[in-house]
């Protein structure tokens, strides 16, 4: 029996799958874990139902770094951004200030060096660790969680389901994706990254006449020999809802299916996207051969699958703005209150925070239209 909570179509494959194994004995799967030894194909391999907010499966990020993006949230441990209720993992933003007033973003001092293993600082990069707030430059006005599993749980090859119900709110970025937990071919992007979903929580944002807010989801690879050259775009999918029929109105299954043939993403067992970078690998399929013929190809001693050819580790969090993902040339109600090239953006964003702030709703149902939720996340071996 499945159990109560409703399941997605790889979910069913899956449990026919150990269904057959349990039968014909174990039929070896080509997935490999951090956990070593044999692997049977079709069991599941990792899963977490939220009963409980698992601290030994999830490690909280602890920085200020902005994800390379310079995003407007710090990460931080704490019960008020990332907690298990009804057997569901909320991920929920809130306001610096709420925590040491609105002068100390201008004027205050953030250090996030602490002696406990579990209060360490996790990213140093764009200022991570430290940071000293000015009119100019405030400190991240805004606190929310990333929880990865890099320490418990990595993986090579198999099947992903995560359940999820995106926030509601401008300029909130949900994400569930996966990094690379050795960086076989270099740092990021050399070594990959896979994006199973990510979302914009403005309910009203459109670009050329679409809905790229609340309505879309999209999943990404990422790749490149260094960061200018990061061949995304080859490797893009978007899949959009009915109108007013968003994925913050109720839970989705967002999916994964990761082979050494081919990569292909899946919305409620809807295909959106398939990559097969074919036998030049993805140095021919990113273009890199014919745009990049000076530089070396850092994946040339891999399979044709490099740089997803190696384990990664789970990521969930929920960003804030930042200088990448919200096009300035979209149409908002209320506009954006700033510009991706403007030295002050943080500051332009949290002074426009009567645009924004009303659309989270922090007064109602303690916020939890602004948080992703997370029903399951699911992992299969192929």
């Amino acid at each position: 029996m499945l159990g109560a909570k409703q399941v997605g179509v790889l979910a069913l494959l899956a449990a026919l799958a150990i269904n057959s194994s349990h039968q014909q004995g174990c039929e070896p799967s080509i997935t490999r874990t951090n956990k070593g030894g044999t692997v049977c194909k079709g069991v599941l391999i990792f899963s977490d139902e939220f009963d409980t907010l698992d601290l030994d499966t999830w490690q909280h990020e602890i920085t200020l770094a902005g994800g390379g993006n310079w995003e407007f949230q710090m990460y931080y441990n704490n019960r008020s951004n990332s907690y298990v209720k009804d057997s569901k993992l909320f991920i929920k933003p809130g306001l610096t200030s709420d925590q040491y007033g609105e002068a100390f973003l201008s004027s205050g001092v953030l250090n996030l060096h602490n002696g406990n293993p579990a209060d360490q600082c996790t990213n140093p990069a764009f200022f991570g660790c430290e940071r000293s707030g000015n009119p100019s430059n405030l400190l991240n006005p805004i606190k929310s969680a990333r929880l990865r599993t890099a320490n418990s749980f990595t993986f090579q090859y198999g099947q992903v389901e995560v359940r999820a119900k995106m926030p509601a709110g401008d300029w909130l970025w949900p994400a569930a994706w996966l990094l690379p937990a050795k960086n076989a071919y270099g740092t990021w992007p050399a070594s990959g990254e896979i994006d199973i979903t990510e979302s914009r929580g403005n309910l009203n944002l459109v670009l050329d006449g679409k809905n790229i807010g609340t309505e879309m989801t999209g999943a990404t690879l990422h790749f490149g020999p260094y960061v200018e050259a990061n061949a995304y775009e080859t490797a893009h999918f978007e899949k959009n809802t009915a109108a007013g029929q968003g994925y913050d109105k109720d839970f989705h299954n967002f999916q994964l299916e990761w082979t050494p043939d081919f990569i292909r993403f899946g919305v409620d067992g809807e295909e959106i996207g398939r990559i097969d970078p074919g036998p030049g690998g993805f140095w021919e399929y990113g273009g890199f051969a014919a745009n990049l013929p000076e530089v070396d190809n850092p994946w040339r001693f891999g399979t044709k699958m490099a740089p997803f050819d190696q384990q990664f580790f789970i990521v969930l969090n929920v960003a804030t703005g930042g200088v990448a993902y919200f096009p300035d040339t979209a149409q908002n109600p209320g506009g954006k209150p700033w510009v991706n090239t403007s030295p002050t953006a943080a500051a332009d964003f949290w002074n426009g925070r009567g645009q924004w702030l009303p659309t989270w709703n922090l007064d109602v149902n303690d916020a939890e239209s602004a948080a992703m939720q997370i029903d399951y996340v699911k992992v299969w071996a192929l």
